[in-house]
């Protein structure tokens, strides 16, 4: 599945929050006491006298950011379509009233700061504010989409899937994809300042450079302490983040800071760039937002409460799974993993390709640490608290 945790509720609650705000020169740490597990959050800036999303219940978690032109606000996007606005981004909408067919990976913001787009892992876009819908890949048969573009102009966007597929809209041009090349699953894109070219990266901090993007090199091949999650540009350069709050600077970008070390895989799930570089901002699932360089920090939600309504355990016997059920999601398996149910990767654990954030999101860890050591009847649960009902790939088309 995809590196962002789907649609439902999630297993944190996030109550007893300890904070130390610092200088700008230290580092933010913030404790979280979990139902299940504990985690440290990584380190970033913050400031008093702004909203932390205290009083705040997140029925998803946060999947992507986008920031305003001026550099002085940004927006959230949780999974089931919520959006926050922070600083000067006005609130133009959100998806979570569509009740969208499959969970929110990305967000694009218009270049005026007019709207914003947002898409799910089907393809499907939603548009707000003066941001035009141009088209999407939903029922099409794509792999699953992953992230998403938009065109200088705002004319356009591009599509992602996590095979490296580019799927391109509006005045958005195809220049290239990684798509049947066997390339580490892709995880993010990023256009160049002209709209010439893009970039996309793989969970192994692979960089794949198309149309007037140049290749400035990647850390494929590394030793990394969690996935990468995403790609900012940055002028004649770029940037990656992984799960683990690192960052990776190539080319014209420069490094401003990183996050320090924390236990919980894909902890941040993406990055934003200030517009003249300067600074970025990382944000974390649970919506803690951390600043570097001349990034400002705005506003987070890293004090609201993100639970999770946990289904009632099932029956031991049969772990709840109808024979109906099981051939249904033996079918995703073969499309997934080739029927290889303890499949175990750096990203996707299991028969499904559960990312591991997810298992721990939706309650996984009750029966395994990760997807491959749990039994199939056990992964199948977990898939369903994540999307109910199982595609009918036929053979490996569709996406979930």
């Amino acid at each position: 599945m995809d590196l962002v945790v789907p649609t439902q509720k999630s297993l944190i609650d996030s109550g007893g929050i300890t904070m130390h705000i610092p200088t700008r020169a230290s580092l933010v740490t913030a404790v979280l006491t979990l139902t299940t597990l504990t985690f440290t959050v990584p380190a970033g800036t913050a400031s008093a006298g702004v909203p932390d999303g205290v009083g705040i219940t997140l029925d998803a978690p946060i999947v992507a950011t986008a920031p305003t032109p001026d550099g002085v606000g940004y927006w959230l996007a949780t999974a089931d379509g919520g959006v926050f606005a922070y600083g000067d981004a006005p609130f133009y909408g959100s998806a979570t009233a569509m009740n969208p067919d499959q969970p929110i990976v990305g967000m694009a913001a218009t270049p005026d700061g007019g709207g914003y787009w947002l898409v799910g892992s089907d393809g499907g876009v939603f548009s707000f504010g003066n941001a035009q819908y141009y088209g999407s890949t939903a029922g099409k048969g794509s792999a699953r989409i992953v992230g998403m573009a938009a065109t200088p102009d705002g004319g356009g966007y591009w599509l992602v899937g996590s095979d490296g597929g580019v799927f391109s809209f509006g005045d958005a041009q195809y220049y290239g994809s990684t798509a049947g090349k066997g390339s580490a699953r892709i995880v993010g894109m990023a256009a160049t300042p002209d709209g010439g070219g893009y970039w996309l990266v793989g969970s192994d901090g692979g960089v794949f450079a198309y149309g007037n993007a140049t290749f400035h090199g990647s850390i494929a091949g590394q030793a990394l302490n969690g996935p990468i999650v995403a790609i900012t540009a940055d002028g004649g350069g770029y940037r990656l983040v992984g799960s683990a709050g690192a960052v990776f600077a190539f080319g014209g970008a420069s490094f401003y800071g990183a996050a320090g070390s924390q236990t919980h895989n894909q902890w941040v799930i993406g990055m934003a760039a200030t517009p003249d570089g300067s600074g970025y901002w990382l944000v974390a699932f649970d919506g803690s937002v951390f600043t570097y360089g001349n990034a400002p920090f705005l506003g987070s939600l890293g004090a609201a409460h993100l639970v999770l309504i946990t289904p009632a355990p099932p029956p031991a016997a049969s772990d709840g799974v109808t024979d109906a059920e099981r051939a249904a999601w033996e079918r995703v398996a073969v499309c997934e993993e080739g029927g290889n149910w303890q499949a175990n990767g750096s990203v996707f654990s299991g028969g499904l390709g559960i990312t591991r954030s997810n298992w721990n999101a939706y309650g996984g860890p009750q029966f395994a640490p990760e997807g491959a050591q749990a039994t199939e009847d056990q992964q199948i649960i977990v898939a369903m608290r994540i999307s109910p009902n199982p595609p009918d790939q036929n053979g490996c088309t569709g996406s979930w």
